[in-house]
């Protein structure tokens, strides 16, 4: 219920700030136009005028992406053609307008929904059945509006594409070409993992089990009965060892708790296992799609892990969050920083999220501290 409160929130206020612009967008198209009049038959001057325009131009149209992406969570193409910009200016303030009627059209009626709250402060209550039908219509007309901003959200995300692109075709290319980087990525994700499974077994579980089969050879062997039980003694605790070598080589390839319990208890199991006292906080609406609940605990661990090993830090922190069909990761730690998506475990780890068409990023500057944040699409 929260998200969705905040959800509509945040679109009303990009409608709001929509219909701002929309002002400027009808002044500037209005000043464009008469002025590509008055030098329509002087290719010089027009030259001259279209360069200052073209400027403005970008700098609104720039402006509004930033608008969509960040309040509207539409995205929009940075690479478009500077006439493609301007007939987007010119048609965007009519839809920017209506947003600002839609707005206002909320705000009257949840004044008439709420009415009862406060009636008995301004007048007097002579008339419930009135003051019933006027909240049940205030609410109504509330509920159309909050429709309506999903509505206008989508038409600005649609008429923004049309004029600024890219088409139909160039969105196909661009997709297919990231569907083959992000595959080829895949691939070499699968063979790091088994390369690291098989130098995990062999360096870990192997030599405990070597050592094992070694010590009761050499208990059987012996003729002292209490260098025997010696023998065994040691054969025990290394059995104890294989044991948990390979439960952790098991755990680091895939936690069973994950299909179990969810991804809650997985990052909760994480955050126990740490060496280091770990913060953890997370808010889920829902159990995230598997596929999604696996990189995001793979992100986590992958993370904290990096952060005990290398970074010296002293407390880590975790925070997931699942907000409008994306699931947000934050991993900090107060280490010394220092660290990039370079190394092999971060490097793997983008290549992961990007196989969700997600997003990894790292702001680890020298002397700390180091946030890793991951966004992952739930759709």
């Amino acid at each position: 219920m929260n998200t969705v409160v905040r959800r509509v929130a945040r679109l009303g206020v990009g409608l709001v700030i929509g219909s701002g612009t929309a002002v400027f967008e009808l002044l500037f198209s209005l000043l464009v136009g008469v002025a590509l009049l008055l030098v329509r038959a002087w290719p010089r001057g027009r030259r001259a005028v279209m360069r200052p325009v073209t400027a403005c131009a970008r700098r609104l149209v720039d402006l509004e992406r930033h608008r969509l992406r960040t309040l509207l969570d539409e995205r929009v193409s940075a690479s478009y053609e500077p006439a493609g910009a301007l007939l987007y200016l010119a048609a965007r303030w009519a839809l920017g307008l209506f947003g600002a009627v839609m707005v206002a059209t909320a705000a009257i009626s949840a004044g008439y929904g709420t009415f009862f709250v406060y009636a008995w402060a301004i007048t007097d209550l002579n008339h419930p059945g009135t003051l019933a039908l006027a909240t049940f219509g205030g609410l109504f007309l509330l509920f159309l509006c909050v429709q309506g901003f999903f509505v206008v959200a989508s038409l600005e995300g649609q008429l923004a594409r049309h004029f600024l692109g890219p088409s139909r075709q160039e969105a196909l290319e661009q997709r297919i070409e990231q569907l083959a980087v992000s595959r080829a990525g895949v691939v070499d994700v699968v063979h790091d993992e088994r390369r690291r499974i098989e130098r995990d077994l062999h360096d870990g579980v192997q030599q405990q089990l070597v050592a094992l089969g070694m010590l009761l050879g050499r208990a059987r062997r012996s003729g002292d009965a209490r260098h025997a039980d010696e023998l065994l003694r040691q054969a025990h605790e290394h059995s104890s060892n294989a044991l948990n070598e390979l439960r952790e080589v098991a755990w680091r390839v895939y936690p069973t708790v994950l299909d179990e319990a969810g991804l809650r208890a997985a990052l909760e199991t994480v955050a126990e296992r740490s060496p280091l006292p770990v913060r953890l906080r997370c808010r889920l609406g829902g159990e995230p799609p598997k596929a999604a609940a696996t990189v995001a605990y793979f992100v986590v661990s992958e993370s904290v892990t990096n952060a005990v090993k290398h970074s010296g830090a002293t407390s880590i922190e975790v925070r997931v969050v699942e907000d409008t069909r994306t699931l947000r990761i934050r991993v900090t730690d107060d280490g010394k920083g220092g660290a990039d998506l370079s190394g092999s475990g971060l490097f793997g780890l983008a290549r992961r999220v990007d196989a969700l068409d997600g997003l990894l990023r790292i702001d680890s500057p020298p002397g700390g501290p180091t946030t890793i944040t991951a966004e992952i699409p739930c759709e």
